[in-house]
């Protein structure tokens, strides 16, 4: 290509890119020019809108300031009429204080001649009292002491004779209402008279299991007694050994590893530890078995498994014959039935009632009584505090704060009461009667006691000359308070008091 071709080309392209250039910037020009007359028309009608705003503006600022005006005026008219009427009442007032001024003065006037006439009445008052004591020959203090002493004395009788009715007329009702609901209650749990009791006694084969038993130089019974923890007694009883330990747990471990021995044949050492560890595990499912089982006779729900297994140790305890574990299950039922009658928590009471006696499952580990234990127990377990303090007052060691605190001790006593729950044994049977006619010859003026009943009852004879048949009331109750304080009984005691008077003449 020559190079006036290229020049020629290049001046073309030169002159292309110049006319774009200003063909662009038309352009551009144009654009901002159209731009801007639309900002223009814009801005005017934004004027325009704002002048007619403007204008509605001042309007509504005329009308509001209008309305204003107008409530200034009738808040004028009607300031001047509240201030017409104070002016009224003030006066009213300022009547009336002046007219209560001059009653005041009048009253005035009539209390100066009622202090005078009450003077006066003094005064006459101490000339017939002075001539009263001259008549009298006694003083008023004299006079007031002898009046109060009558008084006394016939306001005592009339007390007592009171106390005495309203006393038959609430234990009359109360007996009925409370007859109504122990029998509803007792009734309705339906319980089975409780005569199971934990033996402590293993029946042999033959007197030949003794020796066997004891060992060469007695190295069975030394391992038995230290594995098990018990006492056995091989005495003269033929075909039978005593198992002895205060452990309820422990004696029935003992029984059932020594019952299980006798079964094997096989005593010695080292097979009674395989036994004894065996019965032992044996014995724990079945405790942790029968607390969730009494739980569930119960209905009671929401314990901690330490609280089930301590009460399944119940299982191995009595108490007067009465297996406690269903004492407790039974105590619960009776619970719940009394609180449903009474509008009381159900479950709470039902609680209070199942685990009153957890406490004797351990009292023979730790020094305390079984309600202090048992109510510690559960309280370290998170068990409701209501329910705490039920376990804790059920023998009045401390006071109860709620009802269900006092349906559970009732509860407590219809489960002990009733017929054929428990039985003692002759000698403690004995030793309660005679503490009973002690106790009662114990207060002065009783001149005989007789315990009857089997101890249901105690009938006491009083001198005559000594207590009256007011007296003979409040001897009554005192003795049953007393018997309350320092005995340990089931069920209740009844107290009667008989005075008699006999008067004997001789016809000759």
């Amino acid at each position: 290509m020559s190079p006036l071709v290229l020049i020629v080309d290049l001046i073309v392209l030169i002159v292309g890119v110049t006319a774009g250039y200003f063909f662009h910037r038309y352009q551009a020009e144009q654009a901002a020019k159209a731009r801007q007359e639309k900002a223009d028309d814009i801005l005017k009608a934004a004027n325009s809108q704002a002048r007619l705003i403007e204008s509605g503006a001042r309007e509504n600022a005329a009308k509001i300031t209008k309305a204003a005006e107008s409530e200034v005026k009738e808040r004028r008219i009607e300031l001047s009429k509240e201030t017409e009427r104070l002016d009224k009442r003030r006066g009213e007032l300022d009547s009336r204080f002046d007219k209560m001024e001059q009653r005041e003065q009048t009253l005035n006037k009539r209390q100066s001649q009622v202090d005078k006439r009450a003077n006066e009445i003094d005064k006459l008052y101490e000339d017939q009292m002075k001539k009263l004591e001259f008549v009298a020959q006694m003083t008023q203090d004299e006079a007031r002491k002898e009046l109060f002493a009558s008084v006394e004395k016939e306001a005592r009788g009339d007390m007592a004779r009171i106390i005495r009715q309203i006393e038959a007329e609430a234990r009359e009702e109360g007996e009925k209402r409370a007859r109504k609901l122990i029998a509803d209650a007792i009734q309705r749990v339906a319980s089975e008279h409780v005569a199971e009791v934990t033996r402590a006694v293993v029946t042999l084969p033959s007197e030949e299991m003794k020796g066997r038993i004891v060992g060469r130089n007695g190295r069975n019974i030394k391992a038995f007694e230290q594995a098990a923890g018990v006492d056995v007694i091989v005495d003269d009883t033929p075909d039978s050994v005593t198992i002895s330990c205060f452990d309820s747990v422990r004696r029935e471990i003992g029984r059932r590893a020594l019952s299980k021995l006798i079964l094997d044949g096989r005593i010695h050492p080292a097979h009674i530890e395989k036994i004894v560890e065996d019965e032992t595990k044996a014995v724990e499912k079945i405790i942790n078995e029968a607390g969730e089982q009494a739980a569930y006779e119960a209905n009671v729900t929401g314990l901690h498994n330490e609280v089930l297994r301590m009460m399944g140790r119940l299982k191995f305890r009595t108490s007067y014959g009465q297996n406690q574990l269903a004492h407790a299950v039974e105590v619960s039922k009776l619970a719940g039935i009394l609180a449903a009658e009474l509008g009381a928590n159900i479950e709470l009471a039902k609680q209070g009632g199942f685990l009153h006696d957890i406490g004797k499952a351990m009292d023979h580990n730790q020094d305390g009584t079984h309600a202090g234990l048992g109510a510690e127990f559960c309280k370290r377990y998170g068990v409701n505090p209501i329910v705490v303090n039920a376990i804790a007052s059920h023998h009045h060691e401390v006071d109860q704060d709620t009802v269900e605190a006092v349906i559970a001790e009732s509860a407590d006593a219809i489960s002990g009461a009733r017929p054929g729950a428990r039985r003692e044994d002759l000698e403690a049977y004995i030793k309660r009667i005679r503490t009973l006619e002690e106790m009662s010859m114990s207060f002065e003026g009783v001149q005989q006691a007789f315990a009857i009943q089997a101890g249901r009852e105690v009938r006491i004879l009083v001198k005559p000359d000594t207590i009256d048949d007011l007296s003979s009331a409040r001897l009554a109750r005192d003795i049953a308070k007393k018997i309350e304080e320092t005995m340990q009984y089931p069920g209740q005691i009844r107290v009667t008091v008989i005075r008699e008077t006999r008067a004997t003449e001789y016809a000759k």
